[in-house]
């Protein structure tokens, strides 16, 4: 989960809403850990002004799951990244398709092996 740009980790449901409401774009969507079920994850989607907050969880034979509209048929995905995929196209049972990557900023600036901008001088 740690290497996916789009997740913000233990930020709060109202912390993500802020960040997809800043992004402003409909499609706009971030990666949260969910704060009431343990193991388990938000996908936070915006349209039209509001944000949709659809449950993603792990299987027990290891596959990706998200929660969505009802009477949509469940589907399961090896990889969370093809579980995003999936969710970039229309009609797949979320309120609109995953368009507008919200990137978590501290992940993108000090990642491991990135150089933080500042030059070291050894001392002569």
């Amino acid at each position: 989960m740690e290497a996916l740009p789009i997740y913000h980790g233990g930020i709060t449901r109202e912390a993500g809403e802020k960040l997809l409401l800043a992004a402003g774009a409909d499609g706009s969507y971030l990666l949260r850990d969910s704060e009431s079920i343990p193991g388990v994850y938000c996908l936070c989607v915006l349209h039209q002004g509001y944000v949709y907050t659809y449950r993603v969880s792990k299987t027990e034979s290891g596959s990706w799951s998200a929660e969505t509209a009802p009477g949509v048929h469940r589907r399961l995905f090896r990889k969370m990244h093809n579980l995003i995929s999936a969710f970039q196209k229309p009609d797949q049972g979320i309120v609109t398709p995953l368009k507008h990557p919200v990137i978590n900023c501290a992940k993108a600036k000090y990642s491991p092996g990135r150089s933080d901008g500042r030059d070291y001088l050894q001392p002569s």
